[in-house]
């Protein structure tokens, strides 16, 4: 896996620039999530960063390019899933590294850091300077750093609501997940690379970059952020006993998953016989019958725990928001 600190020139004072993009609707008091960024980021002598806030009009992106025209070296991106993606989105093929403070109920990208939501342990991890290149996927316009979906997955997402999300965090997806588990499955052609189409009857068609999901769990072992290649899960359940059995061994990390069958792709292109919700990164996108993916790689910066060498993204951080807590409570003593 690639790694590296990073090198590009510091602001005058030795720490980097930077930008945070939040979501408001998230936050539950901004002025003092501003403080404690701007005080912690003091404390490690970096400069004041910029603030951008998001819209529904734009969830980010145009937020996160401005920030990269006005030269900044990190990319705070402060919301859910649709934050995150949004600025993914905007740092693809840049020297700027991404950053996650989370504070949406999803977070698939902050759950894969092991971050979960501490906002401690973000700033931390940015200020250490651990940096991994990895690889995102593309859908159209759009780009994704953990998984891009079409079928049931996006029909869950569809079905929770946001009030239930406050109200329980990430369990509120078991919710949703339940009200479609009868659903008919849908025919799908999946296309992997070059070679000649698949026909299946399937659930759910993930396409990922990385393995893990909401609550820590693991659906792809064998799924790495930077080997150039996206992870194609086809998921074939069709009665409740089939689910459960799937269930059973997601959660017993078994190495062979029932009613799953997994893929290695550069691109993927999956055309189904109905239109079907998608999604990327946990967050939902125009349904369509295709949903086209494919590798970009070595494309995004991110700032990740230490120690760098670590196979796993989620190494180090809980040692990561101690120290983050640390640096939180010095700047408030200054």
């Amino acid at each position: 896996m690639d790694s590296g600190q990073d090198d590009r020139p510091a602001a005058a004072d030795g720490g980097l620039r930077s930008a945070v993009v939040v979501n408001p609707v998230k936050v539950a008091d901004l002025d003092e999530l501003r403080r404690t960024v701007d005080d912690a980021l003091a404390a490690a002598g970096w400069p004041e960063p910029m603030w951008f806030e998001t819209t529904v009009e734009d969830p980010g992106r145009g937020q996160a390019e401005k920030a990269v025209r006005a030269g900044v070296d990190v990319v705070f991106a402060c919301g859910g899933d649709g934050t995150v993606m949004s600025c993914v989105s905007a740092l693809v093929g840049t020297e700027v590294a991404l950053a996650i403070l989370p504070q949406g109920t999803g977070n698939l990208l902050a759950a894969n850091l092991g971050l979960s939501n501490d906002l401690a342990a973000g700033l931390e991890v940015a200020v250490e300077r651990g940096r991994r290149l990895l690889d995102v996927g593309q859908v159209e316009e759009h780009h994704f750093a953990v998984m891009a979906g079409m079928g049931f997955d996006a029909q869950m997402l569809d079905s929770t609501s946001e009030t239930t999300k406050k109200r329980i965090g990430w369990p509120a997806y078991v919710v949703g997940a339940a009200r479609h588990l009868r659903d008919r499955p849908m025919r799908v052609s999946i296309r992997i690379d070059d070679q000649q189409p698949m026909r299946r009857r399937a659930r759910s068609v993930l396409v990922a970059n990385v393995g893990r999901l909401q609550g820590g769990v693991t659906l792809l072992t064998e799924a790495e952020p930077d080997d150039g290649f996206l992870d194609v899960a086809v998921l074939t359940p069709r009665t409740l006993r089939h689910w459960l059995a799937l269930g059973w061994a997601v959660a017993r990390r078994q190495g062979r998953i029932p009613r799953m069958e997994v893929h290695r792709a550069r691109r993927v292109e999956i055309t189904s016989n109905r239109p079907q919700p998608r999604e990327l990164d946990g967050d939902l996108i125009e349904p369509g019958r295709v949903l086209k993916a494919e590798i970009r790689r070595r494309a995004l910066w991110l700032c990740v725990p230490q120690p760098e060498e670590a196979p796993d993204l989620a190494e180090d951080a809980r040692a990561a928001a101690e120290r983050g807590e640390e640096l939180i409570e010095e700047s408030r003593r200054e």
